[in-house]
């Protein structure tokens, strides 16, 4: 975990965040100076941050956005006020309307970023100084704390190569909290054909299976939001178990980078369980991420529980040997 302090000073209104990275500063730098790159770590899971402008100059402005899962968006920008490339840079950070113009409801705040070499590593501190103890309150209030130590979890991802960071790890699963659940998994193909093997049934039969001896008997995809989608499988032959089937409604499609939908055990009223699928193609190879929402800790045990991240793993096999191999 990245980020190793988060303080806030009610006296002097700021809120520092301490963090210590395993890569050089100017690594860290251009993390923090390439909107692409800045974009895959700066919002929370289920929050994924676009940067829309970038004029990374004294004086330059970088609009943003975070979209959540159900299609929710908050706007922002930053304002850069002073830039030391590689020690550290400064921005005003506000909350921006549909138009472009700073919201007078939601806080804005000075932001300075420091980055300072710690052995092989990297140390940054970020300092947030707030117009009031009101503003400094209501940014606490909307869960600032907990979401900077979500999102900085994602930076390791970023500061390495991904196929020297994730390749022949498998299917990786991370409980982040009691009902939130993160699964990584690197397929070795591009981005395009990941994401037909995702939305186009001829290509979901092939892998989409889960252990040796189940077929997929139905598979309706919903491609767009608002879509509903039903898939259901059964044993072959000598397979023990009973088969069974998900469906539920697309609600949110991105192509070719991000699909959300609710979830549910067919013929039952639930419970629903929330899948944000994202995609991130470099050097070839794909970086599957799944945040999965549950509406309890017991729910989320009990599907943990299954064995799906087993199944899970022997689908992303047959992925790449089936469809990506092809």
């Amino acid at each position: 975990m990245p980020v190793i302090d988060i303080n806030t000073d009610t006296e002097n209104l700021t809120m520092t965040v301490t963090a210590e990275f395993a890569a050089p500063i100017e690594r860290v730098w251009h993390a923090y100076s390439d909107p692409r790159q800045l974009e895959r770590f700066w919002g929370p899971p289920g929050w994924p941050a676009r940067f829309e402008t970038w004029n990374h100059t004294i004086g330059g402005r970088a609009d943003y956005s975070m979209s959540g899962p159900r299609g929710e968006t908050s706007r922002a920008y930053w304002e850069f006020l002073e830039i030391n490339e590689p020690r550290g840079f400064s921005v005003l950070d506000g909350f921006r309307d549909d138009d472009g113009n700073p919201t007078a409801d939601l806080p804005a705040m000075r932001m300075d970023f420091t980055f300072e070499s710690a052995g092989e590593g990297t140390r940054m501190v970020t300092s947030s100084r707030f117009d009031s103890l009101e503003a400094l309150q209501q940014v606490i209030d909307m869960g600032v704390i907990e979401g900077t130590r979500m999102a900085m979890a994602q930076i390791d991802a970023v500061l390495r190569d991904l196929r020297e960071y994730a390749q022949g790890k498998g299917t990786r699963v991370e409980e982040l909290d009691d009902t939130h659940v993160r699964i990584t998994r690197l397929v070795d193909g591009p981005l395009d054909l990941v994401w037909r093997a995702y939305t186009e049934p001829e290509l979901i039969k092939k892998w989409m299976l889960g252990p040796d001896g189940w077929e997929m008997t139905e598979c309706e995809v919903g491609l767009k939001t608002g879509d509903r989608y039903r898939n259901s499988w059964a044993p072959v032959g000598d397979t023990e178990g009973e088969a069974f089937g998900f469906e539920g409604e697309m609600l949110l499609v991105e192509p070719p980078r991000r699909a959300v939908s609710n979830e549910r055990m067919q013929g039952t009223d639930g419970p629903d369980v929330l899948n944000d699928v994202n995609f991130y193609e470099e050097d070839g190879a794909t970086l599957i991420t799944v945040l999965m929402e549950f509406p309890d800790k017991d729910t989320r045990d009990m599907i943990l529980g299954t064995g799906m991240a087993d199944g899970m793993e022997e689908s992303y096999k047959r992925l790449e040997r089936e469809v990506l191999a092809a």
